[in-house]
């Protein structure tokens, strides 16, 4: 089977990947250089060179003249937003965003009803009378509680993109407590409804 320049292209970028972290490299560390990485997984230079500079399109590293590559260090959240900048251009992309987003947090809001105990009401209580708490505060917290770890990955990231196209909304301290109170109720029903009402974020499409 032939491999295409696509797959080639992504294979070399994750070997470049296995490498740094077979070397044990991190932040600030310098990479080998395109001659060594052309050796090691044993292609052509300018294919190394391409990957290198998707990599660095992404801002995973950085070259500096005369000294060589090294690894940046990137926050996760500027990946997202320089990801988002290509895969967010649709406004039906927009909005088929947060209708994931909008679905994730109504199946949270259905588990955390079925699963909680006292406990977790009483920090997602003790949340809210802060006075520095925010909505995706308030849900990250409740999809850690429910002790789903894929679920809590997958949220950030969808949370993550959301962010770029939406303000994280303010939202009464009231509202929040009539939540939980449905939940503590198990009136999973009407928390979706309460949620759907004033939770839920939309994109008006121009």
């Amino acid at each position: 089977m032939t491999t295409t320049p696509t797959k080639m292209y992504l294979e070399i970028v994750k070997k470049i990947r296995s490498i740094i972290v077979e070397d044990g490299l991190s932040s600030g560390d310098k990479i080998p250089s395109e001659r060594e990485l052309s050796d090691r997984l044993n292609v052509g230079r300018s294919s190394v060179r391409e990957a290198l500079r998707a990599l660095e399109l992404l801002g995973l590293i950085e070259t500096k003249r005369g000294e060589g590559t090294f690894i940046k260090d990137f926050k996760e959240h500027h990946l997202v937003e320089l990801l988002g900048t290509f895969i967010l251009e649709q406004d039906k992309t927009k909005t088929d965003l947060l209708e994931t987003k909008m679905e994730i947090e109504k199946t949270c809001i259905q588990l955390f009803a079925k699963k909680a105990d006292v406990k977790e009401f009483t920090l997602l209580k003790e949340m809210i009378e802060s006075d520095e708490f925010s909505r995706t505060d308030f849900f990250k917290q409740m999809v850690t509680l429910i002790d789903n770890s894929l679920m809590l990955r997958i949220w950030n990231i969808v949370n993550s993109y959301a962010l770029i196209i939406t303000k994280d909304i303010r939202i009464e301290n009231d509202l929040f407590n009539s939540l939980i109170q449905l939940l503590e109720e198990k009136n999973a029903n009407e928390a979706i409804l309460l949620y759907e009402k004033h939770f839920a974020e939309i994109v008006v499409s121009k």
